[in-house]
């Protein structure tokens, strides 16, 4: 298989060998079997999978000059249980599926991932909060088999002291917290292992089908002072550009099947100073309403440190993450619901994500992944609106494309 000039061990910055002997140049042959666009944790995931199977040749593709700083890097890092959205649906799916591979296949030791299962509750403070609660827990007993507990206010105070609980809690033992960068370190090094290609600062400007030729990916380097153009062709095409997924899909779709999608700011918040109560498990609110997100809850990392967020604000840019300070009294009343340790003056921003979203701020409704291969275009898959909870399934995402190709 045509290879690229290898630089190092997971990043090729130049197309040195691709502009001077792409094999499209020489015979009909394409240069990959596979081309996978974006390197996000999900694209990382899908080109993992893909050139596990010993006929295929891979190429992941990112625009960046380092896989995994959008989406992938600005979260919360959770292990989702997958306990929120329709029994039927892929997020519920492959989200359930995803947390059982890290828990079952990603030893420590053998892989470097970093996960710890440390639980969570859902809280609910009033009476009506409380008849959510019992849906939700009545949903993952009857139709998800998920484990779960409904535990009493007096069992709560008992295990979570500094947590306040006006009814109850869901319990949800088997959510946890995970390294983003050390499973996207894990994937990277099994494209790699595979024999696949990596490539950063390389966006795609072009995406063109032909009947029986398959497909031309059309390349811009992004490194300063570089200009450079190149041309390669695949057989098949995965379309895993995450906040740019809508752009690089109406690249090659008809102008009527063109995709939109909304881009939703979300910001986290820390506390100040040290010698506030700890937790030991994360803690969620009963989800809003509107379905847009699970609310801002108290997050804790891999050394115990208390992390609150993501709030929701819709932005028009896909990647301006200047944090909103303006956000800090609206998050201090959520938090404060159940954590009634601190003051608004304890808190600052610390950082802040961005989630593609295929509903925009006026919809509610339910909007599950968007992945299929698209009529028309043999060998594109498509995939869209990969949010949360896109970090638990990504492998299970990984999978779910492949099996497309290979089943």
């Amino acid at each position: 298989m045509f290879k690229l000039q290898r630089l190092s061990l997971l990043r090729f910055s130049r197309w040195q060998g691709l502009k001077k002997f792409s094999r499209s140049a020489i015979n009909s042959a394409p240069d990959y079997s596979h081309v996978v666009i974006g390197g996000g944790v999900v694209g990382q995931a899908i080109a993992a999978e893909l050139a596990k199977v010993p006929s295929n040749s891979v190429l992941l593709l990112e625009k960046n000059d380092r896989f995994g700083t959008e989406t992938s890097s600005h979260n919360s890092e959770v292990i989702h249980a997958g306990i929120y959205y329709p029994a039927d649906s892929l997020k519920t799916k492959l989200c359930i599926e995803g947390k059982n591979i890290i828990y079952n296949e990603l030893d420590w030791l053998k892989t470097g991932v970093s996960w710890k299962k440390c639980g969570k509750w859902v809280v609910a403070q009033t009476d009506y909060e409380e008849s959510i609660n019992e849906a939700l827990y009545r949903k993952c007993k009857d139709e998800l088999d998920v484990d779960v507990e409904l535990i009493s206010s007096q069992d709560t105070s008992r295990k979570e002291p500094s947590i306040r609980v006006g009814k109850s809690a869901v319990s949800s033992p088997s959510t946890g917290i995970i390294n983003s960068h050390s499973l996207m370190d894990y994937l990277l090094g099994t494209i790699q292992q595979n024999d696949g290609d990596t490539v950063t600062g390389s966006e795609v400007i072009g995406l063109e089908y032909k009947d029986g030729a398959g497909y031309t990916v059309t390349t811009k380097e992004r490194f300063p002072g570089e200009d450079e153009v190149a041309e390669i062709t695949a057989e098949n095409v995965i379309n895993s550009a995450g906040l740019y997924a809508d752009h690089v899909s109406n690249m090659l779709l008809p102008k009527d099947r063109h995709k939109r999608l909304y881009f939703a700011k979300g910001n986290y918040f820390k506390l100040k100073s040290g010698g506030f109560p700890s937790v030991s498990r994360l803690i969620y609110p009963v989800p809003p309403e509107d379905g847009k997100s699970l609310g801002t809850h108290l997050t804790i990392d891999m050394n115990g440190q208390i992390l609150f967020g993501p709030d929701l604000e819709y932005v028009e840019s896909r990647t301006n993450y200047t944090t909103n300070s303006q956000n800090i009294p609206a998050a201090f009343e959520a938090i404060s619901r159940y954590y009634p340790h601190i003051q608004v003056s304890d808190l600052e921003v610390a950082s802040c994500g961005i989630r593609p979203k295929l509903c925009g701020p006026d919809s509610y409704q339910f909007k599950d992944y968007y992945i299929k291969e698209e009529e028309g275009f043999p060998g594109f898959v498509n995939l869209l609106g990969i949010e949360s909870p896109g970090l638990t399934s990504s492998i299970a995402i990984g999978r779910y494309v492949k099996r497309i190709y290979h089943d």
